[in-house]
């Protein structure tokens, strides 16, 4: 048997890889965080699987339910909300599974980030306006953020910054973040990412804190910051130049500069 940890999207059940479903479809235990994981989602689950919920349990517990599948041979779906590569206790979990010699490996899934940005209808990097994004989030009742991890310093490089974890300082977060980006930056925040109750926030650092507070935001929303993020415009990419020289394909005649110069 196999431990699937599986990225289960930002929480529209459509937005499921074909793999992950699969798996989903035929693992008979199925290991979830209800306070993330809707009945939309796990209908991808057959009738008769186990479900467990882990939202009141704790890491001792959860790793019991894994091994116990395990030694029934059973496959076990572990969903994580968004992708298991970003805040998901992947690690520690799959470390106390190789202690206790249990299998397992990742299915990846949609971000939640990514799902903001395609409900904004934005790209995160603009040519020659930023090519660098930032996924953090900020330290409230969570483990301690690594020093050199200040979000000051991230803000310094001016990239697009994207944090997790962190509605609930969105105000102290704006007013540290002017002095980097202006109080006119875009900014904006999105509440469940592609769920039906999904909340969409724009605005700029000076007053996104007062629509957050406005709407009572305390969990499960992802914070954006940067002038991508109200569709700055840049150059065009050299990637679809017609002047751009591809292998095997000739190159169109680059068109005169005024003066006659080639």
């Amino acid at each position: 048997m196999t431990v699937h940890f599986i990225g289960a999207g930002p929480g529209a059940a459509d937005l499921l890889t074909l793999r992950a479903a699969e798996l989903l479809r035929t693992s008979p235990v199925c290991v979830y965080a209800g306070t993330y994981i809707d009945d939309a989602v796990l209908a991808h689950c057959p009738d008769d699987v186990r479900k467990v919920d882990t939202a009141r349990m704790d890491l001792d517990a959860i790793t019991a339910e894994l091994v116990a599948a395990h030694e029934r041979g059973e496959d076990v779906a572990r969903l994580c909300s968004g992708d298991p590569s970003l805040y998901s206790a992947l690690a520690e979990q799959s470390a106390r599974l190789d202690r206790a010699g249990v299998p397992w490996d990742v299915t990846p899934g949609v971000p939640a980030y990514a799902a903001a940005a395609a409900t904004l209808r934005v790209e995160l990097t603009v040519p020659e306006v930023t090519q660098s994004v930032v996924l953090t989030r900020t330290q409230a009742r969570s483990t301690a953020m690594p020093d050199a991890e200040a979000l000051t310093n991230f803000a310094a490089t001016g990239a697009t910054l994207v944090l997790h974890l962190a509605i609930t300082r969105a105000r102290v977060l704006a007013d540290e973040l002017v002095e980097f980006y202006g109080s006119d930056c875009p900014a904006a925040v999105v509440f469940h990412a592609s769920k039906p109750d999904q909340l969409v926030l724009t605005g700029t650092l000076a007053d996104i804190a007062d629509q957050v507070e406005a709407a009572g935001l305390r969990q499960a929303a992802v914070i954006l910051v940067g002038p991508a993020v109200g569709r700055t415009p840049g150059v065009e990419s050299h990637l679809y130049d017609a002047c751009r020289e591809r292998p095997g394909v000739e190159p169109a005649e680059r068109p005169e500069r005024p003066g006659g110069d080639a």
